[in-house]
């Protein structure tokens, strides 16, 4: 009996999803190459309890008589000194602790002391014991639990405890102590599990001991969604920015382990949900808004599972998972400028491993065969660049965040400093636009500009010379950690023919410039003395 048309179609469709992250894979690092020795703290407290940037590793440990964290440089790998310098200035234990997502030398620790403190770490790393915080804020009645950057506005830092209170806080300002937040938002009724922000940080979802999630305006404190699936009991929530949803983690009916994908626009029904196992682990997820790709990994147990998204059913397809002997009590995630491109690595994870005092990392990795820079896998990518001012954010203004690209020798525009020398300019004309000719005000301006350009170019570049000796690519300086093997030669070798290209880029543009405004200049002076 012949087939119909449409047999024979179904017949031929292939029974596998195309995707060029199918066969990722985990690759864990050498002996050599981990953190070993590392006193992790043994709290119970359902976080990462650790956090990572291209310039250093900082994770919680073990302290009597009050609360600490180490901060390692990310190339002091091997045997960490037991007796390692710490910042130490929390009275109770610490929590949480995140990095400025703008600033690699600034972080920020939660404790069990119901405040929340601002670390400033040295260029070089810490070298003794850092005990006075460059800011404290003093706004919880009870323990914090758990804090977060916003992911575009500068210095806005949000703060949740156990008096069910979530803190909106602006650190642009000169005290050193902060006793008000700038918002209080007072919408839980119980603890606050988890937060996490949207692309331009407009929006923020929280999970919460009550059973649900929350879709809260962060600037006014609005509740715009509302979950409570009696089905779902959450732990974990995940604003999935770019893709316009939410994923969360938790519990089923039945105490099966269960992940489920919400639309942010509606939270009455999911989109897709999943019952993982009976074990008893927290699930931390983990998204890339590049790939697409989520990661799955249990509290207590060796495997991360990863899976691809999308925004048609049936939306997550399951790509594999990565089994490990060694278990994960915490984790740390690389920001994506801190990859390493020519291994194809397209996120990395800082497992921490009580068991053995032991820092793994674990790469993930898109087999290819070329060595050339892959486009295809390295798109556009949030930067280190904040997209606005704390004052910007608070008075209303969204933005997405400034993106650079991941190939090596590419150079990231700062929009941010470039917008906000071209709004005090313009500040500037407005105000002495009535006291003088716009010729005569333009060329005073221009006349500024370029005598402090002049005055500040040989500090600037002498500065830049001098921080690109202190740090390579968010390497230690070389008197640090020496290159141990002949690879490593060669790689310490090829940053600094990359340093040396960059500066005499940067001098040349710098140069351009001088041109421009000498050109600008010179055109005015002739046609006001035309005139």
């Amino acid at each position: 009996m012949p087939l119909s048309p449409s047999l024979f179609q179904m017949s031929w469709r292939p029974q596998y999803r195309s995707s060029k992250f199918r066969h990722v894979f985990g690759k864990a690092a050498t002996k050599e190459h981990c953190y070993d020795g590392v006193p992790i703290t043994r709290s119970v407290h359902d976080n990462l309890f650790c956090a990572v940037n291209p310039r250093f590793i900082a994770v919680i440990t073990e302290c009597a008589g009050g609360g600490a964290f180490l901060v390692i440089s990310i190339n002091h790998t091997g045997k960490v000194d037991p007796h390692h310098p710490r910042v130490s200035g929390h009275r109770g234990n610490v929590l949480d602790i995140k990095w400025n997502p703008f600033n690699d030398f600034c972080i920020a620790s939660c404790s069990e002391d119901s405040t929340v403190k601002i670390w400033d770490i040295p260029k070089h790393g810490v070298l003794r014991n850092i005990t006075v915080p460059l800011k404290d804020l003093q706004g919880h009645s009870r323990r914090v639990g758990l804090i977060e950057w916003h992911p575009t506005a500068n210095n806005v830092l949000f703060s949740t405890g156990y008096d069910y209170k979530v803190m909106v806080w602006n650190l642009d300002c000169p005290e050193q102590v902060i006793k008000n937040p700038v918002k209080t938002i007072s919408l839980h009724t119980d603890v606050v599990l988890s937060m996490s922000f949207n692309t331009d940080g407009s929006r923020m979802a929280t999970s919460c001991k009550d059973r649900r999630i929350r879709v809260i305006d962060p600037r006014t404190g609005a509740l715009l969604q509302e979950a409570n699936c009696k089905s779902h009991k959450v732990n974990k929530v995940l604003f999935l920015g770019n893709l316009k949803m939410i994923f969360s983690t938790g519990n089923s009916r039945w105490n099966n382990r269960q992940i489920v994908l919400w639309d942010q626009e509606d939270l009455s029904v999911p989109l897709a949900e999943e019952d993982m196992d009976g074990s008893s682990g927290i699930l931390f997820p983990f998204y890339d808004p590049d790939t697409h790709m989520l990661y799955v990994a249990g509290k207590g147990e060796g495997y991360i599972r990863y899976y691809e998204l999308s925004t048609e059913k049936p939306y997550m397809q399951f790509l594999t998972e990565h089994r490990s002997l060694l278990p994960q009590k915490g984790m740390g995630v690389m920001p994506k400028r801190g990859l390493d491109v020519s291994s194809c690595e397209v996120f990395r994870f800082y497992k921490l491993v009580t068991t053995k005092s032991l820092i793994e990392p674990l790469s993930m990795i898109v087999p290819r065969r070329s060595e050339s820079y892959q486009e295809d896998i390295y798109p556009m990518t949030a930067g280190d660049q904040p997209a606005l001012s704390a004052a910007e954010w608070f008075a209303g203004l969204n933005k997405d965040p400034v993106l650079i690209s991941l190939k090596p020798g590419s150079k990231p525009e700062d929009n941010y400093s470039d917008w906000s020398t071209a709004k005090t300019i313009n500040n500037a004309l407005d105000t002495k636009r009535c006291h003088s000719r716009p010729g005569l005000l333009q060329l005073t301006l221009i006349e500024e500009r370029l005598q402090s350009k002049e005055d500040k170019e040989p500090n600037t570049f002498n500065d830049s010379v001098q921080d690109k000796n202190l740090s390579s690519n968010g390497c230690e300086p070389l008197p640090c950690s020496p290159p141990k093997t002949e690879n490593e030669l060669l790689q310490t070798f090829y940053r600094q023919q990359e340093e040396i290209r960059s500066l005499r880029e940067a001098l040349v543009q710098r140069d351009v410039r001088i041109t421009q405004l000498e050109l600008e200049l010179r055109n005015l002076r002739n046609s006001n003395s035309s005139t």
